[in-house]
């Protein structure tokens, strides 16, 4: 079947077939006539108030919804949300950016042109280090080629594309051969998938005291129903990463907690630590989580690492295994079953409240909103103190926590809860972010606002970075205080609440679980020394490895 579209009317109609409904971005000149496309398109645009902020959110967005998008203009858009592409590169978050560029005609009677940056090339060649796919669409005769191209990177991989459209090409008329979007490229070998699992048999069947420690991507390739059936098919205890916290959910029997050399708790740890066969599906093993077990395990091959970059058991790589044939091999092979054994404690006692008066502070504030959380809040922690104080919380339900734990961006938290809000109505957000974070793109409460989106957003006020004052003081750490709890008046929407004690914040946040009708804003003041039990843990393992002498020293 052949139908008449144009490049820019196509490139939209295939990503709504995908499943988008929301594109988040700032017009310019060089992208208004893909504007245009958008308002007449199904896919409804949301105005942001910077180009990173639609960045985080369409990140965010990609992250519960399976594909976002975000549409920028040229250089000064582009160039401006190059950070938020680059954690959805790092997180693995399958993000289209957009971008209109200078016409061809243009370019060749005028060389120099307004927002270009050495050639007109530049930001396409930024864009190919952080994306799987990056085309310039000048051609209608290769146009559906090249679109269907990224669209399959994006959707095996799991990681952005870059779709530049020169403006004077977004209404060139192309000849469509199929409404067809694409799908993955490649399939899994059988034969090579069948002896990948049967090793992974082999491995288990000698082993007493197998763990599980189960990654972001886990959730990027909608694989969580199959990790929990694995898990309970085989009674294998399973950690997540910092990054991939909820992909399981953290009130089933046989979820363990956080591991993460730096943040995890010293049983969990401990646990994972004595493990004889360790399956790491899906994770970015990085310096946060720190797996020494891994390497000492893969000496002995007694390691399962799988995710969509590659298979490997023991010494062993199996090319043509696509990472989620592998996960649902496994979810459905005849593996070993073991008996139940002691797990690390949970940690879940009663919450045991201070008086009222008693200062607020993040131990107290996250134990309390631990008891508030349900299958009806998302949670979205920017880095820092955010991130470290809410990894002890408890996600009540699979896929309900956001953060960039990897690539840790400032600034991600409030417009990821815009994206968050659009790509799944369903869900609040109950955002946590430092004072710092929040001067940077909290002026995406506007466009909460404007939406009718009514996020909480707890500002964690201790005047300063908290994270780097950990690692060196100095007064390159302190932020200028603002009236935070005052902000609505200023956004014309919202209710703000100052909180200084353990009864403030009680009584705020009560008000704000029962108001779904307004955005809330929590000013909380902390002791700027204050810090969670993680950060307390972070810095303790920080301080030891940084006492250790250099294995190059003499």
């Amino acid at each position: 079947m052949r139908t008449s579209h144009t490049i820019g009317s196509l490139v939209l109609d295939r990503l709504h077939r995908l499943g988008l409904k929301h594109i988040f971005g700032i017009p310019g000149d060089y992208v208004l006539s893909l504007f245009q496309l958008i308002e007449e398109s199904p896919i409804k645009h949301v105005g942001t108030t910077r180009e990173d902020c639609a960045g985080f959110a369409a990140d965010a967005y990609a992250r519960l919804h399976g594909i976002g998008g975000a549409c920028v203009t040229y250089c000064v858009g582009g160039l401006n949300i190059v950070n938020a592409i680059a954690c959805a590169y790092a997180e693995r978050s399958p993000v289209v950016l957009l971008s209109g560029s200078p016409g061809l005609a243009e370019r060749l009677t005028t060389p120099f042109l307004h927002h270009m940056v050495r050639d007109f090339f530049t930001q396409r060649d930024v864009f190919e280090k952080i994306t799987v796919a990056s085309v310039i669409l000048d051609d209608p005769l290769t146009a559906e080629r090249e679109i269907d191209r990224a669209l399959a990177a994006l959707l095996q991989y799991k990681r952005p594309i870059y779709l530049e459209i020169p403006r004077d090409m977004v209404l060139a008329p192309v000849r469509v051969s199929s409404l067809t979007p694409p799908t993955t490229t490649g399939e899994s070998n059988p034969i090579a998938l069948k002896e990948a699992v049967d090793e992974v048999r082999t491995i288990l069947s000698s082993s007493e005291r197998p763990v599980i420690l189960a990654g972001a991507e886990i959730y990027r390739f909608g694989l969580q129903h199959e990790l929990t059936t694995l898990v309970e098919r085989m009674g294998v205890p399973v950690a997540t990463t910092l990054l991939g916290k909820s992909v399981i959910r953290e009130d089933h029997p046989l979820f363990i907690g956080v591991y993460g050399g730096l943040v995890g708790r010293e049983e969990i740890l401990e646990f994972v630590d004595q493990a004889d066969c360790l399956l790491t599906l899906g994770t970015l093993l990085t310096d946060v989580e720190d797996v020494k077990i891994h390497s000492t395990l893969l000496a002995a091959g007694r390691t399962i690492h799988a995710t969509a970059d590659s298979i490997a058991i023991k010494h062993h790589r199996y090319e043509g295994v696509q990472f989620e044939d592998f996960i649902r091999a496994l979810s459905t092979a005849p593996l070993p079953a073991f008996l139940p054994r002691p797990l690390p404690t949970r940690d879940f006692g009663a919450f045991e409240a201070p008086p009222s008066h008693a200062p607020v502070t993040l131990q107290n504030m996250v134990g309390y909103m631990d008891g508030l959380l349900n299958e009806h809040t998302v949670v979205i922690a920017d880095v820092g103190e955010s991130l470290f104080a809410s990894a002890d919380l408890r996600v009540r339900k699979s896929a309900e926590f956001l953060s960039p734990a990897y690539y840790t961006s400032m600034g991600f938290s409030v417009p990821a809860a815009l994206g968050a809000g659009f790509a799944d109505p369903s869900l609040r957000p109950l955002v946590l972010v430092g004072d710092g974070a929040f001067q940077m793109t909290g002026t995406e409460l506007a466009t909460c606002l404007r939406h009718g989106q009514t996020p909480i957003v707890i500002i964690l006020n201790n005047r300063g970075y908290t994270t780097e004052r950990e690692i060196l003081e100095g007064p390159f750490n302190d932020v200028h205080e603002w009236r935070y709890d005052e902000i609505c008046t200023l956004l014309n929407g919202g209710i703000g609440h100052r909180v200084e004690t353990f009864g403030a914040f009680v009584q705020a946040m009560d008000s704000a679980m029962a108001d779904s009708e307004h955005l809330h804003v929590l000013n909380v003041i902390l002791d700027p020394k204050d810090r969670s039990t993680a950060m307390t843990r972070v810095a303790r393992r920080l301080a030891k490895r940084l006492s250790q002498p250099s294995p190059n020293r003499s």
